[in-house]
């Protein structure tokens, strides 16, 4: 796949393709609506405060992570067409809400649901897969998940503006984050009609569960339940956030942490309940897959989209302190980070699916974040503010490229569980944005970019040893163990038999169906 291609639109995967991205664009522009216009929020509601916003901050990322999860065991099993549609309207309501929220509780609960958008990306990830192959996954990806992250910046650049001279007054950034809500609600019932879940004829390849994800060995179940306590007790900085903040009463932050325990619980019991009869019949040779790489591509995302996300929320408001700018101002140039998504995240799939080596090519991107935010730990008001963009961009690039790579290796891992492997490695991205922010809350910026620099090179270290190179990561056609060729089979003949014009002949032996024997 070359860039001409994407001028096709006639072609129903590149029609495709500009839906999708179109749609995670809108999520993200809705998603970070709230950075660029910050100060001025805090200036039109008069008792809110900087802490407030560095709370609604981490709040914003927050239910990603459980959400990212659900939402990839509802693609496996409703399909992301449905799901991706669903979840555009129904976060336009919390957006709604803060946008016109006069008290504390309706400002910090909205922007806690509208996080839930935030598991977009993982959607249209899945979307993706499905009308591409494994030699074009690494471009397609990008091009959706880069064009699409674009809204971040695009926020960035429009939303001051629009609030200042399209509506104007004291509550103009109300109406900017409204419009996005109105798009949102237009676009996902668009997309629903629009579009289907890959090409005609495509089989909707689900794991036999969804409740967890199948692993191949006991050793990677533990490894499941170890990677999964982390994600989700995530939640459990933003509970004692707000009790430090002293907006959540010692009983209140009790029943928080005991329903985050029994959520962990309940996973545990899910994966032991899915797995072990799995692994007690025995995993086929050919089906079996590396648990190893999947904890290693979180730890890449934790690394480099948490870090996108921590410091897309911080880095206007940087700007603007530090090189005594106008919010438009600080808004526009910090743009630059996510700007460089349109083309950054694009390369970063095109040199995973050019080089030959995903592995080598993640290493190395995981190296360029460590030095790009080490550097951007330095920036200080005696620079150049030119070269403080520079240096933005630098670093922007190797985040965004990164960002890229991750996914240009996700849906070769297990074909069947990528809703699943997406949901997590996207989930941990965000567990990395509430760290981050966290951290950010307690100490000053350069620290905070040298945390980040560190986090990316710890990354490093764990791909350098855990990361497996994908079975047939540059062919033609995804790989397809005995067991997915058995559940295809599976879905096709359930396909026929529901159908009323073909369920009578088949009952009457007049069509026949080969399926392929499963493999022992």
């Amino acid at each position: 796949m070359k860039t001409q291609d994407l001028f096709h639109v006639k072609r129903p995967e590149i029609r495709a393709l500009h839906l999708t991205w179109i749609a995670f664009f809108l999520c993200f522009y809705t998603w970070f609506n709230m950075a660029p216009l910050a100060t001025t929020i805090v200036k039109s509601v008069g008792w809110l405060t900087g802490e407030h916003i560095k709370l609604f901050a981490i709040c914003n990322v927050a239910l990603t992570i459980p959400a990212r999860v659900v939402i990839g065991m509802a693609m496996d099993k409703w399909g992301p067409r449905r799901v991706f549609s669903v979840l555009m309207i129904v976060m336009a309501f919390p957006g709604f809400v803060f946008a016109f929220g006069e008290s504390f509780a309706q400002l910090l609960i909205s922007r806690l649901l509208l996080g839930c958008i935030g598991a977009s990306f993982v959607v249209g990830i899945h979307m993706t897969a499905l009308w591409f192959k494994p030699a074009d996954i690494g471009f397609s990806e990008g091009i959706y998940a880069g064009w699409g992250n674009f809204g971040s910046a695009a926020a960035a650049m429009a939303l001051p503006a629009i609030a200042f001279y399209l509506f104007g007054g004291e509550d103009g950034w109300r109406y900017a984050v409204a419009s996005n809500s109105v798009l949102l609600l237009a676009y996902g019932t668009f997309y629903w009609f629009a579009i289907t879940d890959g090409p005609a004829g495509t089989v909707h390849r689900k794991p036999r569960k969804v409740a967890a994800m199948e692993v191949s060995s006991y050793g990677d179940m533990i490894k499941l339940i170890l990677w999964t306590i982390p994600m989700l007790g995530g939640l459990s900085i933003l509970v004692w956030k707000i009790q430090r903040m002293g907006y959540l009463a010692w009983l209140g932050a009790a029943i928080a942490y005991g329903i985050i325990v029994a959520a962990i619980l309940y996973q545990i019991v899910q994966i032991l309940k899915i797995n072990l009869p799995i692994l007690k019949t025995g995993v086929p040779k050919d089906d079996r897959y590396d648990f190893n790489s999947v904890g290693a591509l979180n730890s890449t995302y934790l690394a480099n989209f948490g870090a996108e996300l921590a410091v897309v929320s911080m880095l206007p408001s940087f700007f603007e302190m530090t090189f005594s700018l106008s919010p438009a101002a600080a808004g526009i140039i910090a743009s630059s980070f996510a700007f460089v998504n349109l083309f950054a995240r694009p390369l970063g799939g095109v040199i995973s699916d050019r080089m030959k080596s995903r592995k080598k090519v993640m290493l190395i991107y995981m190296l360029g974040i460590s030095v790009g935010f080490f550097l951007m730990g330095l920036i200080s008001a005696a620079w150049p503010i030119t070269l403080a963009v520079f240096i933005t961009i630098f670093c922007s690039i190797f985040v965004q490229g990164a960002e890229g790579a991750t996914f240009a290796i996700i849906p070769m891992i297990k074909r069947r569980l990528t809703g699943q492997i997406s949901g997590m490695a996207g989930a941990y991205g965000n567990v990395g944005a509430v760290v981050y922010l966290t951290i950010y809350s307690f100490v000053d910026s350069q620290t905070f970019f040298f945390v980040i620099a560190s986090g990316a090179l710890s990354s490093f270290f764990i791909c350098w040893r855990y990361l497996k190179e994908p079975e047939e990561a540059f062919s033609g056609e995804y790989y397809l163990s005995s067991v997915d060729r058995d559940i295809e089979g599976e879905a096709i003949l359930g396909d026929l038999f529901s159908t009323e014009m073909l369920a009578p002949s088949l009952k009457e032996g007049q069509i026949k169906m080969e399926v392929g024997p499963h493999e022992k």
